[in-house]
């Protein structure tokens, strides 16, 4: 019993050795990450196998618009697990309530505006970016449904990101877990005994997500050892709001323009066909997993940063950020070795067309070292959000995505169009991927080397 309360309580990340806390932190981000990658993956296996290659077309071409919608949610996400973190670092539990209740109206806020939008701008969005007919209903229905049941997925993404400010990332992972294996049992039971295709997974996902959200929710409750959240504390002030926004609107921002660039690159996609689209669906579905060290490090880092910050120890959160960069680089040249070595076999889980499969291989190959530098990036970007920079990683976002990702892939179309290949070759999509997450390494690394981030906080 003593043991299962001690994986359940929060981690003070300000003390003990620095790798050791950031590990133990990243262990169950990453295993929330693979159930969290699940939700998509079973949508895209499900719909790819039962309903076509069309359908599994038609899922991918969703998720530019669905991630651009859902900005908001990201921006209140990554703000409020700063400013917990750093509160909490702090001991200050009052701030910490008032904190959380802010952040769950403002959430609430939040859904209402997409409910109302997203519903409205899904078929306009969805002809912006050339869509084929061939799957434009698919696409629609699927965006409408996830639109209308955003609340679950809204309140998992706000509540599990305060849950991991607070150092408690494994009542998030086992509400995801339960979540995950409730979205895979209705995906099959919507799709091959309901049939109801494309929209059986959404509402699936909808339903997952929104189970996932009341255990958060109910943790948070019982947390009172930690914080008590009164009713005076759902009130926003204008205080907290504003720190939430201050910390959270450049995440939000840099999840913007990666959606607005993802648009503009699907629009090219969409140019080189079904097969290509289908294609680029599968790699994205990998490309997930492969992420997966990136993001779950990034994330501890922000927490272990925050809290270290909030307790005035910089030199703990240098030693931190060295030793939690090399861990998160070694795991994703491990699990990118694994994804080229056995990665043909994976692809062959969402279809049983051939040429699809080997398409998807060859995309993959050229994103394989970009992997590695994503880790820098994301976990150097980590311990800068943590500290409160969270403007610098929003420009080094602004300057890889606009101002190569977009450039590079249209001119590259443009420079390889022949008779045969009227729109160009399809690589540039991936070539320019590559290359802005190689240059924002680098770039990452020199700002954190400056250290301006450390002026920064609460």
């Amino acid at each position: 019993m003593n043991l299962l309360k001690k994986l359940f309580a929060p981690i003070d990340m300000t003390q003990g050795a620095p790798w050791k806390q950031i590990t133990l932190f990243a262990i169950p981000m990453l295993i929330g990450n693979i159930a969290q990658q699940l939700y998509n993956t079973v949508d895209s296996i499900v719909v790819g196998r039962y309903v076509g290659d069309n359908a599994l077309a038609a899922v991918g071409s969703a998720g530019p618009v669905l991630n651009l919608l859902l900005v908001l949610f990201i921006g209140i996400s990554a703000g409020a697990s700063i400013i917990v973190a750093q509160y909490f670092g702090a001991r200050q539990k009052e701030e910490l309530a008032s904190a959380i209740g802010t952040c769950i109206t403002l959430t609430a806020a939040s859904c209402v505006f997409i409910m109302i939008v997203g519903p409205i701008v899904t078929r306009p969005l969805l002809r912006l970016l050339n869509t084929p007919d061939s799957i434009m209903d698919w696409c629609a229905s699927y965006l409408n449904i996830l639109f209308i049941g955003v609340v679950g997925m809204a309140y998992y993404n706000i509540l599990s990101g305060i849950l991991r400010g607070l150092g408690d990332s494994v009542s998030a992972l086992v509400y995801l877990l339960i979540a995950t294996v409730l979205n895979i049992f209705l995906d099959v039971l919507f799709v091959t005994s309901f049939h109801m295709e494309v929209a059986g997974v959404a509402l699936a996902t909808a339903i997952a997500q929104a189970v996932s959200s009341l255990f958060c929710m109910y943790r948070l409750m019982h947390m009172k050892e930690v914080f008590v959240l009164r009713k005076k504390d759902l009130i926003p002030t204008a205080r907290y709001s504003k720190a939430v926004v201050r910390l959270g609107l450049p995440s939000g921002v840099t999840q913007a323009i990666f959606s607005m660039a993802m648009i503009v690159v699907q629009s090219l996609t969409n140019s080189f066909g079904e097969m290509f689209i289908a294609s680029n669906v599968i790699v994205m579905r990998v490309d997930g997993f492969a992420m997966m060290p990136n993001f779950s490090f990034g994330t501890a880092m922000t927490t272990y940063a925050g809290q270290n910050v909030g307790a005035r120890k910089f030199d703990r959160v240098k030693s931190g950020a060295k030793q939690g960069t090399l861990i998160a680089v070694g795991v994703s040249a491990f699990i990118t070795g694994l994804i080229l070595l056995f990665g043909k076999y994976l692809m062959g889980i969402f279809t049983t067309t051939p040429e699809l499969v080997d398409l998807s291989m060859h995309l993959m190959r050229i994103l394989a070292v970009g992997y590695i530098a994503m880790a820098v990036t994301q976990s150097l970007s980590g311990v800068m959000r943590g500290a409160g920079d969270t403007v610098t990683p929003m420009w080094i976002s602004l300057l890889t995505t606009v101002g190569i990702r977009v450039p590079v892939a249209y001119g590259i179309s443009w420079l390889t169009r022949t008779p045969q290949l009227p729109n160009g070759n399809s690589d540039c999509i991936y070539i320019s991927l590559l290359l802005s997450w190689l240059l924002g390494a680098a770039v990452t690394a020199f700002f954190y080397k400056r250290g301006k981030w450390q002026e920064k906080g609460l």
